[in-house]
């Protein structure tokens, strides 16, 4: 029997784009789409935001200093964050497995900015009973850190866990500590995942 499931967010449960973002920031500093990929992913800012190395405030800062220019914080951070769409098929998946009595763990690797767009965007994670996020604690996935501070958080034992993530990596990390977990591709491949461990979506 599954307890607990435990769901990613990016291409999960939102549909999200790098490269609008890449592009939104790029408006706001007077940059280029390309600098701005360079800086976030080839020099590892977004990976620190997303570990909470870096503030919202420290990542404006860092990017004035590279560009010798105010920059706006608040249309900065909306920039960076308004690139998802929510999977709406998603909604009642979620809903049915709350109906049955089940606990919902968001795991995710995100920043707080990212969390709190979609939060103030999107019903979705109302549905949640709880939250792993990489930006609290201080660890990404795959990192062990992150999936030990899931099973702190599902409330049952690991084999009584589902994991779903669209990242195979995040898959295998997850199945070395004990969860049962399945590479998510479509809502309606999960639903057949679910239903080869016993679990009805209605």
């Amino acid at each position: 029997m599954i307890d607990t499931f435990l769901f990613d967010m990016g291409n999960v449960l939102v549909h999200f784009s790098h490269p609008l973002m890449c592009q939104q920031i790029a408006e706001v500093c007077g940059s280029s789409e390309e600098e701005i990929r360079q800086l976030l992913f080839d020099q590892g800012w977004e990976n620190e935001f997303e570990r909470g190395a870096l503030t919202e405030a420290q990542f404006r800062t860092r990017l004035e200093n590279h560009f010798q220019r105010p920059i706006d914080l608040p249309a900065l951070v909306l920039a960076a964050s308004d690139i998802f769409t929510l999977n709406a098929p998603m909604v009642p998946i979620l809903q049915s497995l709350r109906r049955q009595g089940k606990r919902l763990v968001l795991l995710s690797n995100t920043s707080i900015s990212h969390i709190e767009f979609v939060r103030r965007e999107f019903e979705v994670l109302n549905e949640f009973d709880d939250f792993v996020l990489s930006y609290e604690v201080g660890a990404m996935k795959p990192q062990p850190a992150i999936f030990e501070s899931a099973l702190k958080k599902i409330l049952c034992p690991p084999e009584r866990c589902f994991y779903t993530d669209d990242i195979p990596a995040y898959i295998e990390a997850a199945r070395q500590h004990g969860l049962q977990a399945d590479v998510f591709t479509t809502p309606e491949l999960l639903i057949a995942q679910l239903g080869r461990l016993g679990v009805v979506v209605y």
